[in-house]
């Protein structure tokens, strides 16, 4: 064999490499904007949390805020609303889960649902657990919470299903306390 067969072959071998590296990064050019297209938007992610000022909210009343395109309700109950919601034996209840995605693993005594200590700052997402309706609030339905006229679905004072065709607690979001007049969600 002569050094210039040998000098060949390694030539060969050099443009399969560069051949098959320029092609991989050429197809990779061409894939990476059909992968980036599906990451969200910057208008999704700067909306992935909100604040909410919760200081005009009085005792008995609610506020309703749209996030993630779904409506949240913010209620601020009365001593009686509490009463009413943390006197439910939980064998009473339909679900007996929290669905709340601050503590998962707990069960739906009202403790377990609400935003404090106190049991005064209850936060839900506003979207019936049976067809996706948005209930009606401010004392509705046969337990003095959220009633939903479209199938017939009643919550309590907390949130909790309690009669009509939703197979589930209305769900907590994830959300926080920033100081004593707003609300993080998300």
């Amino acid at each position: 064999m002569s050094h210039a067969e040998d000098h060949e072959g390694t030539r060969r071998d050099f443009l399969y490499y560069a051949v098959a590296g320029t092609g991989t990064v050429g197809a990779s050019a061409a894939i990476w904007p059909l992968v980036n297209q599906m990451n969200p938007s910057a208008d999704v992610k700067a909306l992935s949390s909100i604040r909410v000022d919760i200081s005009e909210i009085a005792p008995g009343t609610q506020l309703t805020v749209k996030w993630l395109g779904k409506p949240v309700f913010i209620r601020r109950r009365t001593e009686k609303e509490i009463s009413e919601a943390r006197a439910v034996e939980l064998a009473e209840l339909i679900d007996v889960s929290a669905r709340n995605k601050n503590a998962p693993e707990l069960d739906a005594s009202d403790q377990n649902r609400a935003m404090d200590e106190t049991g005064e700052w209850l936060v839900m997402m506003g979207v019936c657990t049976h067809l996706g309706c948005v209930p009606l609030g401010d004392g509705a339905g046969d337990f003095h919470g959220w009633f939903c006229p479209c199938h017939g679905s009643h919550y309590d004072t907390s949130g909790r299903i309690r009669k009509g065709p939703a197979p589930e607690n209305l769900q907590v979001p994830v959300a926080k306390f920033v100081d004593s007049t707003t609300i993080k969600l998300g």
